[in-house]
């Protein structure tokens, strides 16, 4: 029989999308009888719980947490990105961290489809152009061409289980797809032409009209996407943004994105450095913009498929075998 564990579940996000529901804690209890779950619905309630706490399932753990948790060994993400949680002292502690990479690849993937699509086809100046009761034909068709994405030459950087969904869709639909990745010297992943290291991104960049950014975030790819490689973009490119918002320096992006000769033709950001996105910031006002409120990744059966793999990492941590989806605490993912 397995040693019983303490599972503290924390649910404290003041964004209620990000929560894990109550009726999944409930499940979970159901099916681990033989373990305890404590449900914290605030920060200061997982402080004060995690000192009995074996495991953690939480998106969000700080340096008090940790500071807190002296009977932690594991902790597991219900999302995929972990670089907040990756602070000093959690690298170097001895607890394992996991995280639910490809849970939601097709979904984001599906959302960069038509993210890029709405940007090719100007739906942003026509939803506006609806609002206002205005038969926006001639504005339409003014400037830039309406685009398809075959044809088009794309480039996604980040080649984990959303960066391959993307590249497999873009291909798909026409694109010649670039991926970019560490091991730039492993087989291209089915979709991708080719695969190019990160330091080869300034050299790729001109040539592209789609640029997706799945990467994580880690200190290498911090403000990756700056004012030399905006500069660098074709001026009818279109950069999308589904991996962490600190990956774009935004004060770049939108100077960028303001100037019609020099900049690029547009951009699709689910993420960002502050979220939500301050309503002071002059993304919002920008035409050639698409933003979305951090969802890409939901789907209908969203958190009955991330309950799902954490009960089965609770079964393996329990009897001792290998868990999925392990984080490399020092690369970051």
């Amino acid at each position: 029989m397995t040693r019983p564990h303490t599972v503290l579940v924390a649910v404290y996000s003041p964004f209620a999308a990000w929560n894990i529901p109550a009726v999944h804690v409930a499940r979970l209890r159901g099916e681990f009888p033989q373990h305890r779950f404590l449900h914290a619905t605030s920060e200061a309630e997982s402080l004060a719980l995690m000192p009995d706490a074996d495991i953690a399932f939480m998106a969000e753990l700080r340096p008090g947490h940790l500071e807190a948790g002296r009977r932690l060994q594991w902790v597991h993400s219900p999302a995929a990105g972990v670089g907040g949680m990756l602070f000093p002292a959690m690298r170097e502690s001895p607890i394992v961290v996991t995280n639910s990479r490809g849970v939601s690849a097709d979904t984001i993937a599906e959302h960069v489809i038509a993210v890029t699509l709405a940007l090719f086809r100007k739906l942003p100046l026509t939803v506006r152009a609806q609002a206002a009761r205005t038969w926006a034909q001639d504005a339409v068709l003014a400037g830039a061409p309406l685009r398809l994405i075959d044809g088009s030459a794309a480039l996604v950087i980040g080649l984990g289980s959303i960066g391959g969904a993307v590249g497999r869709r873009l291909q798909a639909l026409g694109a010649r797809v670039t991926g970019v990745r560490r091991r730039a010297s492993a087989p291209a992943p089915p979709g991708f032409a080719s695969v190019a290291a990160p330091e080869q991104i300034p050299a790729l960049l001109p040539g592209a009209d789609i640029v997706v950014l799945a990467a994580p975030q880690t200190a290498a790819t911090r403000g990756l996407i700056g004012a030399p490689e905006l500069a660098a973009m074709r001026p009818t490119a279109v950069l999308v943004n589904v991996g962490r918002g600190p990956l774009v320096d935004e004060a770049a992006l939108v100077t960028a994105l303001q100037d019609g000769t020099a900049g690029i033709g547009g951009a699709a950001l689910d993420v960002f450095v502050d979220e939500p996105l301050p309503s002071e910031s002059l993304l919002w006002d920008l035409p050639n913009v698409v933003i979305t409120p951090h969802v890409a990744g939901f789907r209908p059966d969203h958190w009955q498929v991330v309950t799902t793999l954490f009960a089965d990492n609770l079964r393996r941590f329990a009897a001792g075998q290998p868990l999925h989806n392990l984080v490399d605490k020092h690369a970051g993912y």
